[in-house]
């Protein structure tokens, strides 16, 4: 570390100006010569088969160059299908459709005006099938099938074992086999079960998806893209297409926002596919209402299963989750396995079975959102924590606190678990809200406070790799090359921070590419809250290696050992002597010298058993809420929120904070209002007037946070670990106020109400 270190301070956006004066370049803004414009015709069924499609009539609207259906997969050239996990998903619908929104037929047009006039000419006929909407009805025998099994099933971006089960629904079954569970459930003093829901919710980035397509010969293919993954991207396209993963370059420029919608092709293939047939760049930007059925959250049932000691241990847990996948798998195996994983908790359980499935039905797909399934069980988990230490008269947190797991501890997954603080995050927690004073107090006017907590670990994509470049030339510049996705998160900036860190120069004046896949060194994926701890040591890594050149070419005319070389300033420092970076370049007579780096993690888990190592590397935090409820009208307020997130080393404490504070403000948007609802498979509310998503007015009125770190700590994603988190401790307060308890998200006042009349009843 440098002098004059920017890490840990709260220093600005190296592209701060560019975000206030909308300079930002966003692949919304590209525009190429010719370039025509696309729009999509989507099934109005949820099941149905395809018995004709006819789009000659559309070819008669001024200004429409191009049409496409089914029939022009047929060429050898193409393979329609595609996914990232498993390829189920066609470019069009081929045989049939299985969601409402399904995309049917495309046109590219010289206008968005003709192209939306010619979806009107377009011929559709269907034969309706049995559709099914519920996750836990589609995995029981007899429900409709919606895919057939296939042996060429697995995705171009799979990095874990599946277990697809042939003549079900069931597109991944995920087990945990730790322990005996029945012999801890006879150990136990109760035994407790209890059934969860949380339902679809909207990702509302303020930037739609949006790709631009270009082949610029029949054998090359260049995609501008808003996509977190421009790698999986080309490769998928690649294979598309039958084309050499070098003759398919995409480029990435700043999203407008994305948290998991944008993490795989969703549009690129349709938009390639119209430009192949057209000869000419096609561009596709999705409006709102088509952001709904494009990719959600999953959809949850969950059943938890407790056993616990009248003294406060955990003897046995068993889990049965349904993750709704919707009608293709996208991202959904790797979501029910993380989830089924995070679901045991931050617990030393001697005894854990976890059934985790991920499941078709006839709704819009569901893919990474973020918090990557954790959310959902952990609203399970965290409410059953609170039922079983109330069954036992012990205190909430206490009872959570005699059950953490710690350093060296074993995770039911048999992996060691190093550098986790799940108690002091906790007890953090529960310090701020002052847990001590009691955890529900009466007003007046019939209104009840209520406090809850919630404590969790989330994994991090494993395996994984990241790799970067760092380069200075002889005018000293420092440019960065990395394929992580600047999508608001500050990624950039960090980068600066942690190469400059290294060379002792000003992070401002760094330059950073833009990710292309012809030129930028290889990252797997800009997900998982992985960026930080992954890309940011493999720039550590180029950087570390750029310097150790910079100080052997000058230590030969400097009269020096490499190792007596300072850098710092710009410039570097032995002995009274010292000589800019951009000399030292001059000298080597190069034009630049560049620096080299590389991280990965290892690690998987065995589908069948869960056994193996889930996580290189644990995000992990805890919540404490305080809530207000009217018990005559069941609104729920919220007048306090911590969150205690671990970060374990912070970089830039200005965007460490403000992401613990969006995954905060998100997080409440889950605990009580946001839900996609359906009609038929239909969405009823696919717009921002409907969908309600947090305002400044939803706020709390005190919304705290600490980031918890530790000396030689590595630094800990945050970009998604507060969130989790927020629903479950909601909903933990919720029930100490009123004294009865909403096992469904989201907590709106209509089941307040409803769970106050509950309550009345009750003999």
């Amino acid at each position: 570390m440098t002098a004059h270190t920017t890490i840990g301070q709260a220093v600005p956006m190296i592209d701060a100006r560019e975000r206030v004066t909308g300079t930002i370049s966003y692949v919304l803004d590209v525009e190429l010569p010719g370039m025509l414009y696309a729009r999509i015709l989507r099934s109005p069924y949820p099941h149905a088969r395809l018995t004709r499609v006819d789009a000659s009539a559309a070819l008669g609207v001024e200004g429409v160059i191009a049409t496409l259906t089914r029939d022009d997969f047929n060429d050898p050239a193409i393979k329609p299908v595609y996914g990232p996990q498993i390829k189920d998903n066609p470019i069009l619908a081929m045989d049939k459709v299985r969601f409402v929104g399904d995309p049917v037929a495309a046109v590219a047009a010289e206008s968005e005006s003709a192209a939306d006039e010619a979806l009107l000419l377009i011929e559709a006929d269907y034969e309706e099938l049995s559709a099914v909407f519920d996750a836990y009805e589609a995995a029981q025998p007899g429900a409709p099938l919606i895919h057939p099994m296939s042996e060429d099933w697995i995705g171009t971006s799979a990095y874990f074992d599946m277990r697809p089960q042939p003549n079900t629904n069931i597109a991944h079954r995920f087990r945990i086999r730790h322990g005996e569970v029945e012999r801890g459930f006879s150990e136990a003093d109760i035994v407790l079960e209890e059934t969860f829901r949380t339902p679809a919710a909207a990702h509302c980035a303020m930037e739609p998806h949006v790709c631009v397509a270009h082949f610029e010969t029949p054998d090359r293919l260049v995609v501008y893209s808003a996509t977190q993954t421009p790698f999986n991207t080309r490769d998928a396209l690649a294979e598309m297409f039958s084309l050499p993963k070098e003759n398919v370059q995409v480029f990435v420029r700043t999203l407008g926002g994305s948290y998991g919608s944008k993490t795989f092709p969703h549009v690129e293939p349709i938009a390639a596919a119209l430009a192949r047939k057209a000869g000419r760049p096609v561009k596709l930007v999705l409006r709102r209402e088509e952001e709904f059925v494009t990719l959600n959250r999953h959809p949850v049932v969950a059943r938890v299963k407790m056993g616990v000691k009248r003294t406060g241990e955990i003897t046995a847990k068993q889990v049965w989750l349904y993750y709704d996948t919707g009608a293709y798998a996208d991202t959904g195996p790797g979501v029910a396995q993380k989830g089924g994983y995070a679901s045991v908790g931050p617990y030393k359980i001697p005894h854990v079975w976890v059934d985790s499935h991920c499941v078709y039905t006839n709704l819009p797909p569901n893919g990474a959102f973020r918090g990557y399934g954790v959310t959902q069980c952990a609203f399970a988990s965290e409410m059953m924590m609170d039922i079983a230490a109330h069954a036992i008269g012990l205190d909430p947190v206490e009872f959570r606190v005699r059950n953490l797991l710690h350093e060296g501890d074993q995770f039911a997954t048999g992996e060691t678990l190093e550098d986790v603080a799940f108690e002091e995050c906790l007890r953090d927690a529960a310090r701020a809200v002052n847990w001590q004073a009691g955890v529900r107090a009466d007003l007046s006017d019939g209104r009840v406070r209520g406090k809850g907590v919630c404590v969790l670990l989330k994994g991090m994509t494993t395996p994984s790799r990241s790799s970067a470049r760092v380069e200075i030339d002889q005018n000293g510049q420092v440019t960065v090359h990395m394929g992580t996705i600047e999508m608001g998160q500050g990624a950039r900036t960090i980068a600066a921070q942690i190469a400059a860190d290294v060379l002792g120069v000003d992070y401002a004046r760094l330059t950073l590419t833009l990710p292309d896949t012809n030129a930028t060194p290889f990252d797997v994926r800009t997900t998982a809250s992985r960026s930080t701890y992954m890309m940011g040591q493999a720039i550590r890594n180029a950087a570390n290696d750029l310097a150790a050149k910079l100080r052997s070419h000058a230590a030969l005319f400097m009269g020096v050992q490499p190792h007596e070389l300072e850098l710092r300033g710009g410039a570097i420092f032995a002995a009274g002597k010292s000589a800019p970076l951009g000399e030292i370049v001059q000298r080597a007579e190069v034009e630049k010298l560049v620096g080299e780096g590389e991280f990965r993690n290892v690690g998987s888990l065995n589908p069948d058993t869960g056994q193996g190592v889930a996580s290189s590397h644990w995000h992990l935090g805890a919540v404490a809420v305080e809530v207000e409820v009217d018990t005559e009208t069941g609104q729920v307020r919220l007048t306090h929120v911590h969150a205690a997130t671990y970060a374990g080393r912070v970089i830039n404490r200005f965007t460490a904070e403000l992401q613990n504070e969006g995954s905060v403000i998100m997080g409440i948007g889950s605990a009580l209002f946001e839900e996609i609802k359906f009609d038929g498979g239909q969405v009823s509310n696919p717009n921002l007037s409907d969908y309600m998503i947090p305002s400044i007015m939803d706020l709390p009125d005190r919304l705290t946070q600490h980031l918890i770190e530790r000396e030689g700590a590595p630094s800990h994603g945050l970009g998604e670990t507060a969130l989790p988190a927020i629903p479950a401790a909601v909903g933990n307060a919720v029930a100490h106020a009123i004294g009865y308890r909403v096992r469904s998200l989201p907590i709106t006042p209509e089941k307040v109400l409803r769970a106050i009349i509950e309550k009345a009843d009750q003999p």
